[in-house]
């Protein structure tokens, strides 16, 4: 093989990096569903860098985004409304977990790298395991936050993705979880 073809091959791929327009809507793990608001170039230590400026739509948050790193602070479109079913699955889905018998508080850093994912079906998850386990017993301090955060993430972007409105997210939400409460009722009935 020549020199030049050696070199080409050991070029870096190079990876179709996400672009976001303003206006995109876009979701930032930890934070939620935001809006680009503008690309701006900004000279940091003496390099220039174009950055998306982000707008979380929950608190109004400005976050500055590096254009070229995207991916891996993990920066991504809504999810499709067709994945919504998928989500509602995860959380219908009831399995035996560890979670109870783990200390509060290393339950707490295993729901906050999930959440950390920035993955829509990691927050879902979260969101059970901790319904799930309000209903059985008081949740830490700690643990009541995730909970919120988790519910906040979900009803925020799944309401994106479906136009409509929290609290038509929140209701069906609640639906998954009712059938839980009203067996663990009847149970304690008996």
């Amino acid at each position: 093989m020549n020199k030049k073809k050696a070199k080409e091959q050991a070029k870096p791929i190079k990876k179709e990096v996400r672009e976001f327009k303003v206006g995109d809507l876009a979701v930032y793990p930890a934070h939620g569903v935001g809006r680009i608001n503008s690309i701006e170039t900004k000279i940091i230590n003496g390099e220039t860098h174009d950055f998306y400026m982000m707008k979380i739509l929950e608190n109004e948050m400005i976050i500055m985004i590096p254009t070229w790193n995207v991916e891996q602070v993990g920066l991504r479109d809504i999810i499709d409304e067709e994945e919504i079913p998928k989500v509602y699955e995860v959380m219908k889905k009831r399995q035996e977990s560890p979670i109870e018998t783990q200390t509060w508080n290393r339950r707490y850093r295993d729901y906050m790298e999930k959440i950390k994912t920035g993955s829509l079906f990691d927050v879902a998850e979260v969101f059970r395991d901790l319904s799930l386990l309000k209903l059985t017993k008081d949740l830490s301090f700690g643990e009541r936050k995730l909970y919120d955060t988790a519910q906040t993430l979900l009803v925020m972007e799944l309401s994106t993705a479906r136009d409509t409105d929290e609290k038509t997210i929140i209701s069906e939400i609640e639906l998954l979880f009712e059938k839980e409460t009203t067996e663990n009722t009847d149970n304690s009935d008996k």
